[in-house]
């Protein structure tokens, strides 16, 4: 076949080129013509069965607009929570109280006070606000944050016990799970792990036992379980033996959740009034801020904190300290505050309340879907998520959908397949939609840009 390929300037000078670049990037439509070309071009030299219409302006046009709309879906897609994890790790943990999103938006908009203290006119540092918040929320001598509690465990052990031994008990190092993997990351932090008791349970008197000259730190992890050590016990051991302890909470709480009716999680106040050194839990768990390590305790242990190197390395962006700062004040401020964050607005709601969203629900989702599905409304159990322990499950109302002849995970397929993607969990190959975390009955609609095939 002796074909001529089209120029890029006839392709450039088509009208349709123009609406490309409205859409895309100058440099990326430019680049697609030219790898179109260079295909076909090759094709032609090797001898290969061209379909001389592929050749024509027109279809050139069309092979670049699907090739560039291919890359353009974004990856981080907003999706619907209906999982029964309110702080589901997949989908981003807790989402953000509206005075937070506020606050992040002004910062990336406007300059803002980030390392600058206006009343001296010079440098300031960044965390100062955030630590004044802390210090009044936990009654802590002294507060930091880094930009997740993994970052916090990290600076602590590194600042304490660098090349000396982290003493550790073996229930925490099997149940704390595979997001801290506390073992690599003592090893990470320059000291060496001494691991006490048994898988099964661990007692003041074998952390006091491990103790050498040659201990930084002793470390427990809440777990949840009730055969860890008591913090008071360790307290002492600590104290007496003047060693420095600390608490990785991780899902530490400003507020008692047993108020609410719901299962007791640490109140990181209360652990700071045992006279523990350092405790460690995340900003994006149970406090329902953006992710970030908050970091309490003792005056002299956070200072060594502060003139850790790690400490610059680990530090967050203006837009966590903003949305960070905004979430802090809810909780100091605030007279409903459980109301005004979305993470305990989800975890306090009631039974009635779930119900009835679920209930309005369900003929509008009876009616997207069509024949051959059976929809019921049955009793179930939330959870926390964000590695809590089981037993922090709640009760609610939960839509389950059923087919003829489709199951529990195609359906669930078809699901997030929806605009915007419907997430909810399987069971028993049975699809569930967990009512707790959805306020509005159509986000459990699914809206289809197809028709669902039932094939």
């Amino acid at each position: 076949m002796n074909r001529e390929l089209p120029s890029i300037s006839q392709l450039v000078a088509h009208p349709s080129t123009e609406r490309l670049l409205i859409r895309f990037n100058r440099e990326g439509v430019m680049q697609g013509y030219r790898d179109i070309l260079w295909e076909l071009e090759r094709a032609l030299t090797q001898g290969h069965a061209v379909d001389p219409a592929d050749l024509e302006v027109d279809a050139i046009l069309v092979r670049l607009e699907s090739r560039l709309a291919a890359t353009d879906d974004a990856w981080l897609e907003q999706v619907v929570n209906a999982t029964g994890d309110v702080l589901h790790n997949g989908l981003g943990r807790a989402l953000l109280p509206t005075v937070a999103t506020d606050a992040m938006v002004r910062a990336a908009t406007a300059p803002v006070t980030i390392d600058y203290d206006l009343s001296q006119g010079e440098h300031g540092r960044r965390e100062q606000s955030v630590e004044h918040l802390l210090m009044d929320l936990t009654k802590a001598d002294a507060a930091t944050v880094v930009n997740n509690n993994t970052a916090a465990v990290l600076l602590a052990v590194n600042a304490l016990a660098i090349g000396k031994e982290v003493v550790v008990s073996h229930v925490d190092l099997i149940r704390g799970g595979p997001t801290l993997r506390l073992r690599e990351l003592l090893v990470a932090s320059g000291s060496r792990l001494k691991a006490v008791g048994t898988p099964d349970r661990v007692s003041a008197a074998d952390y006091d036992a491990a103790i050498t000259d040659r201990t930084g730190l002793l470390l427990t992890a809440h777990s949840g379980h009730d055969d860890g050590i008591e913090l008071a016990e360790l307290v002492s051991v600590g104290h007496r033996r003047n060693i420095p302890v600390m608490e990785d909470l991780d899902r530490g709480t400003f507020v008692d959740l047993s108020r609410y009716g719901l299962p007791k999680e640490p109140v990181v106040a209360e652990r700071v009034a045992c006279g523990v050194d350092i405790v460690t839990f995340s900003g994006d768990t149970l406090v329902g801020g953006p992710q970030a390590g908050l970091i309490v305790g003792r005056g002299a242990s956070l200072a060594l904190l502060g003139e850790s190197a790690l400490h610059r390395a680990l530090q967050c962006s203006k837009f966590t300290i903003a949305a960070l700062e905004a979430t802090l004040r809810l909780y100091r401020e605030s007279a409903c505050v459980a109301q005004e964050v979305p993470t305990l607005r989800a975890m306090t709601r009631s039974l009635s309340d779930i119900e009835n969203t679920a209930n309005r629900a369900l003929p509008a989702l009876a009616s997207a879907l069509g024949t051959g599905f059976r929809l019921s409304l049955v009793d179930g159990m939330s959870h926390i998520g964000a590695g809590t322990p089981h037993a922090s499950a709640i009760p609610t109302k939960m839509i389950v959908i059923q087919h003829d002849y489709m199951g529990g995970h195609r359906i669930a397929g078809r699901f997030r397949q929806a605009s915007p993607p419907i997430v909810g969990r399987v069971e028993d190959d049975l699809f569930i939609l967990d009512a707790r975390t959805i306020f509005d009955p159509l986000d459990m609609v699914p809206n289809w840009t197809d028709e669902l095939n039932l094939a």
